[in-house]
């Protein structure tokens, strides 16, 4: 029995011996561990904040257009009697391109005629009559002052009646004018839709399509579209270069002629226009061109490596050096060129900034700056 007391006493020792040397291991273990955890003193270099002149250019495409171009159609039902023109002929201001017959237009103007006729005489009737009854009247008691009234009321209603004859007559003369189509400028026939023989109107088959298309491509437009981001920076000194796929080795120089002060609520971009002299119809409407604009600088913003801005998901910074320690300041990106970046924040000259921004410097850590 004392044996079995005297082994139990031991076993119980035991296993407090072992619960102590347990703790022990355990809490040097979390000790150490709390040692690794310990911040960590990065070793950065760093430059000194100044301000600087940044001119960029971008890289964006256009489009050629005609500066005058016009699609034009038959304005009255009829046939097209002879065509003067073809794609690719060179016309005039006022050419006479095609001419169309309407028979019935015709027969219109004649009866128009007639009437107008018919009315001017019965208007020299009842003026003639008024003229004779107003110079008898002038004795006293030969005419009475209601058949003078009378005449002279027949008189004005048989002028009224010519003046719409004159401005029937001169409506169907008009829309037979109609039947010739001439060129509103000088250009280029680009595209032709009819034949001798077709029927065009105004409305309904033969409508469809225009008669002719006309260009005018000795003189072109370039329509570009430029980002919002890069809206304030256009200017007068803007140059503008261009290529095509046609002549890739040719560079072509434009000027900025029209700005549209407003922006494109598709593509939040603002158009502008440059006007090309195209007097050797190298270049064609339609053409999509590669175009270089650049921007000059016109005032000194601060300017710092595209490394020393960092992107998070939070915001946009740069690590700022005060007193060994690290500090965030949130900035706002501006042009980018040849590797920098112009940044807007609270930051003054001088300030020290890390050449490599990353969200492993932490906002507050201390840190080391390499000499």
């Amino acid at each position: 029995m004392k044996s079995k007391a005297i082994n139990s006493i031991f076993t119980i020792a035991g296993f407090f011996t072992a619960t102590i040397l347990l703790n022990s291991c355990g809490s040097s273990e979390a000790k150490k561990e709390e040692k690794t955890q310990a911040p960590t003193v990065h070793s950065i270099e760093t430059f000194s904040l100044e301000k600087g002149m940044m001119s960029t250019n971008i890289q964006i495409p256009g489009e050629l257009i005609a500066k005058h171009s016009v699609d034009l159609y038959a304005k009255v039902n009829s046939f097209v009697k002879k065509m003067n023109v073809d794609v690719g002929s060179e016309v005039r201001e006022g050419q006479l391109l095609v001419t169309m017959e309407a028979p019935e237009l015709s027969a219109q103007l004649a009866t128009s005629a007639s009437r107008l006729q018919s009315q001017e005489a019965i208007y020299a009737a009842s003026k003639a009559n008024y003229d004779r009854l107003l110079q008898t009247s002038k004795t006293p008691g030969t005419i009475s002052p209601n058949e003078l009234d009378q005449a002279l009321a027949r008189k004005n209603a048989d002028f009224a009646q010519l003046d719409a004859a004159k401005s029937g007559y001169k409506e169907i003369a008009d829309n037979k004018n109609y039947l010739e189509i001439r060129a509103p400028f000088n250009g280029f026939i680009t595209a032709r839709n009819i034949s001798v023989g077709a029927y065009v109107g105004p409305s309904g088959k033969g409508s469809e399509f225009p008669l002719f298309t006309l260009q005018d491509q000795k003189k072109l437009r370039l329509i570009v579209l430029i980002p919002e981001a890069y809206t304030s920076y256009l200017g007068e000194k803007n140059e503008i270069t261009f290529t095509v796929k046609a002549f890739p080795s040719e560079v072509f120089k434009a000027k900025i002629n029209r700005v549209a002060g407003a922006l494109d609520t598709k593509f939040r971009s603002e158009r502008i226009e440059m006007d090309i002299d195209n007097s050797s119809k190298k270049l064609l409407p339609g053409m999509v061109a590669e175009v270089k604009i650049s921007f000059p600088a016109t005032e000194k913003t601060f300017v710092v490596p595209k490394a020393a801005v960092a992107n998070a998901p939070e915001k946009v910074f740069v690590v700022k050096i005060v007193d060994n320690k690290a500090v965030w300041v949130e900035v706002r990106k501006g042009r980018e060129a040849d590797g920098k970046v112009e940044i807007y924040g609270d930051l003054s000259e001088g300030d020290q900034l890390a050449k490599v921004a990353t969200e492993e410097i932490r906002e507050g850590v201390e840190v080391k700056v390499k000499k």
